[in-house]
């Protein structure tokens, strides 16, 4: 994301106090919101990505906090890691299965987070994933959430070919989508971003 990580991580930490938890943080690959990680007491680094791992780990390493992170590649579902709390970072909406993701994770686990894009988010839309966003927002009507806010950020490009950099991998909805963007310069595209939390079962 081109955006304004340290807001995200403030808008987290005022969420939620994560001082002296450990975290099981789900998606945390690639290493943009570590910073949160100096106030927790250790995180559980999750992804199934080897290539996000490796960001993360080249991450810690210029920040500092190699020692705060433990870096764990795998899948979600199949781990049965313990923690004070899982944090989805702006991953639920990439799970097959949004609703059971949680359910598992509440069973890791006695409060969960969810750290995502909203719903109606325009930058969801250019990214072609407004339908999976829904749908895992959707999906925690079903589970106890304690609370819920939404905070604002915008993507930031300084040209087309670096919103395309950004989403060529995305498919070709949000490369048609994108194209309104050819010739401009500045892009900003608004990013709301929502947190929830939820009570678990675990430990």
């Amino acid at each position: 994301m081109a955006a304004d990580y340290p807001k995200m991580v403030a808008d987290l930490l005022e969420f939620y106090a994560l001082k002296d938890k450990t975290v099981l943080a789900v998606g945390a690959g690639g290493g943009q919101l570590i910073e949160y990680g100096r106030t927790a007491r250790k995180v559980l680094a999750l992804d199934s990505d080897p290539q996000a791992i490796g960001k993360l780990r080249e991450s810690l390493r210029a920040a500092g906090l190699g020692d705060r992170f433990e870096p764990v590649l795998g899948d979600f579902f199949g781990t049965s890691l313990a923690a004070d709390v899982v944090l989805f970072e702006f991953c639920l909406h990439e799970m097959p299965d949004p609703g059971a993701a949680v359910e598992h994770a509440r069973a890791l686990a006695p409060e969960v987070v969810v750290f995502d894009h909203s719903p109606g988010s325009e930058w969801s839309a250019i990214a072609a994933e407004e339908l999976k966003v829904a749908a895992s927002w959707a999906a925690l009507g079903r589970f106890p959430v304690k609370k819920a806010r939404t905070y604002e950020t915008v993507q930031i490009f300084a040209n087309y070919d670096q919103l395309f950099e950004k989403v060529k991998g995305q498919g070709p909805a949000s490369l048609a989508r994108i194209e309104a963007y050819k010739w401009r310069t500045d892009i900003r595209i608004p990013m709301p971003y929502g947190l929830a939390l939820i009570e678990g079962r675990g430990r």
